[in-house]
């Protein structure tokens, strides 16, 4: 059996993975040790977290559960990440469940790679849209070619995060928060690429601007022929994750859970002889989840494979790059004080 271990109780550690857990402790009697699950957040209230164990320091975390039977799910800011990792592999650590995305730039890439093959890691980022069953279905479609080549890939990833985007302390940009999902699956579907076009805006309200936090879209040309478009904007007053593939006889759309509110999917098919729609349940990060588990329970630890991850951290930076190329000396608006 294995044990849980979540580093950083923010949006995702207490409201996406310690729920998902439970779920899959339900799904899959004796994966998971019965044990609470193990938290370390120095920001966590007194009294800690409901149905779960909280830890002091990594240290402490060690002596609840044994390291080397232990899964640990790194919820924290990625620009702290490699630290992180440094901290907890000599305790004992080896398996690692990491938020995305896995760095924010080449150079966190190398410093997270260094730790991983000095401690012999196996890292699993949490790119959950991977084992989405949207994300199946369409991999089924394509590779039964009932609908002929891939011809177009365009995502849509649309939700106001003007809270949180203003309490973020990090260096993110608009194109860590929600493209790594959407990344991670075209690179999945039509294999490597890159980059014909990247932009993004800020976030600006009457009270503040966010540099570089409003608005990201890239665009891929796949080394296959696919060519994609994602477009995320953080400042919509609609929430809506859309993905189109458009086939050489029939577009498939698909719509991803939008929150943690309604796990429910829908994908509409569209082809010469009509349309048809299906609406399915895909809790996505339950099934990641049970998936990663059940192959840290039955492997030997070893360095994890991580083409498509860094891969996408690649693209990412490299498109950051390109948007920063366009804006020559342009200096840092400060953060407005949002605390009155």
């Amino acid at each position: 059996m294995l044990h849980a271990f979540i580093v950083g109780m923010g949006r995702s550690g207490a409201g996406l993975h310690l729920p998902s857990l439970a779920k899959v402790r339900a799904a899959a009697p004796g994966l998971l040790a019965p044990d609470p699950v193990v938290v370390l957040d120095p920001l966590l209230p007194p009294g800690g977290v409901r149905g779960a164990v909280t830890a002091g320091s990594p240290e402490e975390a060690a002596t609840l559960a044994p390291p080397d039977r232990t899964v640990v799910h790194l919820c924290t800011p990625p620009h702290v990440r490699a630290g992180m990792l440094a901290r907890l592999a000599p305790l004992g650590y080896r398996k690692f469940i990491v938020e995305k995305p896995l760095a924010l730039d080449l150079v966190g890439l190398a410093a997270v790679a260094r730790v991983r093959r000095r401690w012999g890691l196996d890292l699993t980022v949490a790119t959950h849209w991977l084992d989405s069953t949207l994300t199946g279905r369409l991999r089924a479609a394509m590779h039964a070619e009932e609908y002929g080549p891939l011809r177009q890939i365009r995502v849509v990833q649309n939700k106001p995060r003007f809270t949180r985007s203003a309490a973020r302390p990090d260096a993110a940009t608009a194109f860590d928060i929600e493209v790594p999902h959407a990344l991670a699956v075209v690179l999945s579907l039509a294999g490597g690429a890159r980059i014909s076009g990247a932009s993004w805006e800020d976030m600006v309200t009457e009270r503040l601007r966010l540099p570089r936090l409003g608005r990201a879209r890239l665009r891929l040309d796949h080394y296959s022929g696919v060519h994609t478009e994602i477009d995320s904007d953080l400042t919509s007053p609609v929430r809506e994750r859309r993905i189109t593939l458009h086939f050489e006889r029939g577009t498939l759309t698909g719509h991803y859970p939008c929150s943690d509110a309604d796990h429910t999917a829908q994908l509409r098919v569209a082809t010469a002889e009509g349309e048809r729609r299906s609406v399915f349940a895909d809790d996505a990060l339950p099934a990641f989840l049970l998936a990663a588990y059940r192959r840290y329970a039955r492997a030997r630890c070893s360095p994890g494979a991580l083409p498509v991850q860094v891969d996408a951290v690649r693209l990412l930076t490299e498109a950051k790059d390109l948007c920063a190329a366009h804006e020559p000396g342009r200096e840092e608006a400060p953060r407005a004080d949002t605390t009155s």
